[in-house]
């Protein structure tokens, strides 16, 4: 009987006192005790599947995914049929936006163990994410029938029924939820979330009460804190609102890896490396194919607003925040950099763009939107892989922008966001970048001033429209009639007439804003940016 590498190496692991401190480091949340113990081990012997699979679930709890899911695709190499291994991976790959290859691996999963609930969990959620709405409701629908006393899946459910416009639906998924359980804050959050929920002074009560509880998680702690900062905002009580962002933002912060110095390093290089020079010198690089619209910026910019106008043309067609720009960029840059592409290599990444992307094209209209906002960093790249794709930068005010980031918890990714210099910064390593690229490619990129959109829609849609070269439609201005699904923090914002509701929110909190005016520098005197 051949021997089972993962139940080996775990039963290993039992016995071995460096792997079980490692372990209880972990549960923890001590990873800076738990990493060399880890490392050593893998020394020791680097087929241990067990230490692999513990040192990937490290990696991911910094959101070092790519990391985490090498580690353990390695795992699956020496013990394929490693089940927790492969539910880690189904998990990584969801979060980096592989969810069609997540879908494949909790497919495998389900053939193993047809009633695990956590893999039907997640596989209703990946399937949401490829744009299988109606799969993945009925998914949740069938676990639900089993598993209705697990409030974390009516969180689930609930962020699927916000996505796809049943707000009234979406509120009591997670309401039932918190019957089950008061105190899971990220519950309390996702109805924050919505902005369009007031949370009364029952919630308020429950949500002070689960903060005092000593022994509460810290994920249900910084949540609380951010939807106890939207209910005292409500309340109009900017010192009370911004105390709980401030909390909520500290202890989000000590749950990430985030270097300023890294961005700044990363926009230096792109501007010594994307001069003019560089471009003439690759006229004819890239796939000459112009169906990309993509819609870079800061988050919280009015992107998602920008993505629905343009959603409700007859020849546009919205997705998502598309993971592939990234991916792309970087297998480039570790195959030898973007400097030494070749026009066929050029042509081939912007042509597996196409290809990886296609999936989320379910309606066969000519032109598709990209709104990943994190784009803008690559901006360079886009241009030499994708030279006919229309690139629009949605901005906003600085000090709006960055403290609307400062108020949001994102379920990944932004780790700037959780302090005011850090967001400071981002934004002005942006606008610097911006400025960079409207020099060297001038007219290339069409700029969105939020605060002008929302003035005279009518005028800026038809001069957006005409970047676009697309005639103008009047449904465009009835962009909240549009019931496509909206993954974002914006989904609601966006199903209503255009507002000035998110105009000049900085103001009540200005007293707390100096260090996001220290780090914001001339990005803040130099708003609005021209076209």
């Amino acid at each position: 009987m051949a021997i089972d590498p993962a139940r080996q190496s775990i039963a290993q692991a039992l016995a071995n006192p460096q792997m079980m401190e490692a372990a209880l480091a972990l549960y923890e949340g001590r990873l800076h005790d738990a990493e060399p113990l880890l490392k050593a081990q893998l020394k020791r012997d680097p087929f241990d599947v067990a230490a692999i699979r513990m040192l990937a679930e490290l990696a991911a709890r910094i959101e070092r995914y790519r990391d985490a899911e090498n580690l353990l695709r390695r795992a699956l190499e020496i013990a394929p049929d490693f089940g927790a291994a492969r539910s880690n991976l189904a998990m990584v790959l969801h979060r980096q936006g592989k969810s069609s290859e997540a879908v494949e691996e909790l497919e495998l999963l389900q053939q193993i163990d047809p009633d695990n609930l956590m893999h039907a969990n997640l596989k209703a959620a990946a399937l949401g994410r490829v744009g299988e709405f109606d799969e993945a409701l009925a998914l949740y629908d069938q676990v639900l029938r089993q598993f209705a006393k697990q409030p974390k899946i009516w969180m689930s459910y609930g962020h699927m029924l916000k996505t796809v416009g049943r707000q009234a639906d979406a509120v009591a998924a997670y309401r039932q939820a918190l019957m089950l359980a008061p105190t899971l804050g990220e519950v309390w959050w996702s109805l924050a979330n919505l902005k369009t929920v007031a949370f009364d002074e029952a919630d308020v009560a429950t949500m002070l009460a689960a903060l005092d509880q000593p022994d509460l998680p810290i994920t249900d702690r910084f949540h609380l804190h951010f939807a106890l900062g939207k209910a005292h905002e409500d309340r109009r009580a900017p010192d009370s609102a911004f105390h709980h962002y401030a909390n909520g933002n500290a202890l989000r912060k000590t749950q990430i890896d985030y270097d300023a110095d890294q961005t700044r390093a990363a926009v230096d290089h792109a501007k010594s490396l994307y001069v003019p020079a560089f471009f003439e010198a690759r006229l004819n690089f890239g796939a000459d194919i112009p169906d990309p619209i993509f819609i870079i910026g800061m988050p919280r910019a009015g992107s998602t607003l920008i993505e629905q106008i343009l959603a409700s043309h007859s020849m546009v067609e919205g997705t998502m925040e598309l993971p592939d720009i990234p991916k792309l960029f970087a297998a480039a840059r570790n195959q030898g950099g973007i400097a030494k592409l070749t026009a066929d290599d050029a042509k081939a990444l912007g042509e597996q763009f196409l290809r990886d992307t296609s999936v989320q094209r379910k309606s066969g209209k000519p032109f598709y939107i990209d709104k990943l906002p994190n784009n803008w960093l690559h901006i360079g790249f886009i241009h030499l892989i994708l030279p006919r794709a229309k690139i629009i930068d949605a901005r906003r005010h600085p000090l709006d922008c960055c403290f609307s980031n400062f108020k949001q918890h994102f379920a990944r990714g932004q780790a700037f966001s959780y302090s005011l210099t850090d967001v400071g910064r981002y934004y002005a390593d942006y606008t610097d970048l911006l400025n960079h690229f409207d020099h060297v490619m001038p007219g290339r990129i069409h700029r969105v001033i939020h605060e002008r959109l929302i003035d005279d829609l009518e005028a800026e849609v038809r001069a957006l429209l005409a970047y676009l070269d697309l005639p103008f439609e009047e449904a465009c201005l009835h962009f909240y009639a549009n019931d496509r699904a909206v993954r974002t923090a914006s989904s609601e914002q966006v199903r209503r007439p255009i507002n000035s509701d998110g105009v000049g929110q900085w103001r009540a909190v200005e007293a707390h804003l100096q260090p996001l005016k220290d780090a914001l520098g001339p990005a803040l005197t130099q708003y609005p940016a021209t076209r």
